[in-house]
């Protein structure tokens, strides 16, 4: 992937306006990276959780991009929770050359030598009931994210020493989880954010698979909806990074054959091509504004060469009345997306005006005192209701109306260094 962002040094910063929360973040200069912004940065007071390296993993050639071991972070239920499993998919952007997958290799997201031998589990990953009511006593598990393909890739490239294998890492941490118990699970969670959250949509079907017909099992998707937009130019930068990310991972091979079937390769990445034909019961969760796909898909500087987007795009309020009139366009692309999707009754969606990216992870956001909600409920509680089934069909579709109107936001906003 190409880092258009290299540079951005940001600060964290909270303090409230009349339209919500602005937040800074600080520390990240490559906004794919924003999905680890609520975890990782936080306060470290709740529960660190260790790297548990995934021992068989290197005889099925289900490595990292470096070819070192992937990981995860298992925290144990107990109680009720006991034999209740949660998965979160890890997010990081993607790579979609020779170049930036060797560079990858280098950080926690291509190389498990990289990777933090402790993580904060803070949101739906807390074990607190207080902070998360519904999945807090469950077995939580956040799956390392060190492919590059949203744990879709097949592949290698033996010159650069890279290996594209994220397939065969989810089938791998699959076989170890159920080997762990995960195989026994009355209930179970597929999650993930960003990049993450695409995966969770590649694999819900794989998932549902693994289990007996007697368990419940559901996916939840949190700001994977990347819609295949284009951006200010005219350009499609995003499928551009796409079709880079396919055609190099070796990622047709392990795509829903569905889709295949009518479309092509790059076009069956795009979640918007795949969640119709999904059968186990999806749960969509995206801000209207994502701050990531309007940082590096629909306003990237190589799309705005004069940067006449340059301040809306790291400050919304700074966006003119023409742009927000752009942005509300997406907005209108994203819900026509989910149209036909939010008509089956099995499916949830929250889909809330701010501009931020992954809200299920950080604390904030997830469930608080002054969490974001739509129809005064929180997301963690929405996401409860859907799943167990606790409120009707209507209740469990959220749209919220569009900007500026909701002051329940924890908006993202970015300075410069």
């Amino acid at each position: 992937m190409k880092f258009l962002w290299v540079g951005i040094v940001v600060v964290l910063v909270f303090t409230k306006w009349a339209n919500g929360f602005e937040e800074h973040s600080f520390n990240e200069t490559e906004l794919s990276w924003l999905e680890g912004y609520g975890e990782s940065k936080a306060a470290v007071t709740g529960l660190m959780v260790g790297l548990t390296l995934i021992p068989g993993a290197g005889a099925k050639g289900a490595v990292c991009l470096d070819g070192t071991l992937p990981g995860y972070h298992l925290h144990r239920g107990y109680g009720s929770g006991a034999n209740s499993w949660l998965i979160q998919l890890e997010g990081g952007g993607w790579c979609n050359t020779i170049r930036n997958c060797v560079y990858r290799k280098t950080t926690r997201r291509g190389s498990s030598k990289f990777m933090e031998k402790q993580l904060l589990f803070t949101g739906i990953l807390s074990n607190k009931a207080e902070e998360n009511p519904d999945f807090f006593n469950w077995n939580r598990v956040k799956l390392r994210y060190c492919d590059g393909a949203s744990f879709s890739g097949d592949s290698e490239n033996k010159a650069a020493q890279l290996q594209f294998r994220g397939q065969r890492i989810w089938l791998s941490a699959m076989e170890d989880l159920m080997s762990k118990g995960m195989h026994y699970a009355k209930q179970a969670l597929l999650s993930g954010c960003s990049a993450g959250g695409l995966a969770s949509i590649l694999h819900c079907d794989e998932f549902r698979g693994l289990f007996s017909r007697s368990t419940k099992v559901k996916c939840l998707s949190d700001a994977g909806l990347f819609l295949d937009a284009a951006d200010v130019s005219g350009g499609r930068t995003l499928r551009n990074l796409y079709g880079g990310v396919v055609g190099l991972q070796g990622v047709q091979q392990t795509l829903p054959r569905i889709c295949l079937n009518h479309l092509d390769p790059t076009s069956c990445f795009f979640p918007q091509n795949l969640i119709n034909s999904i059968k186990t019961p999806l749960f969509i969760l995206n801000a209207a504004y994502d701050s990531w796909q309007i940082q590096s898909s629909l306003a990237p500087p190589s799309a705005d060469p004069h940067g006449y987007w340059k301040n809306c795009r790291l400050n919304h309020a700074k966006c003119s009345p023409k742009q927000i009139q752009y942005l509300q366009g997406f907005r209108n692309q994203m819900l026509n997306v989910v149209k036909q999707f939010a008509q089956s009754d099995k499916n949830g969606l929250f889909i809330n005006s701010c501009f931020a990216h992954c809200q299920s992870e950080r604390q904030d956001t997830w469930f608080a005192d002054n969490s974001p909600v739509i129809r005064n409920k929180a997301i963690a509680l929405a996401v409860g209701d859907w799943y167990f089934e606790r409120t009707g069909v209507k209740g469990a579709k959220a749209v919220d109306c569009p900007y500026p109107c909701d002051n329940s936001c924890h908006n993202l906003v970015f300075q410069r260094a």
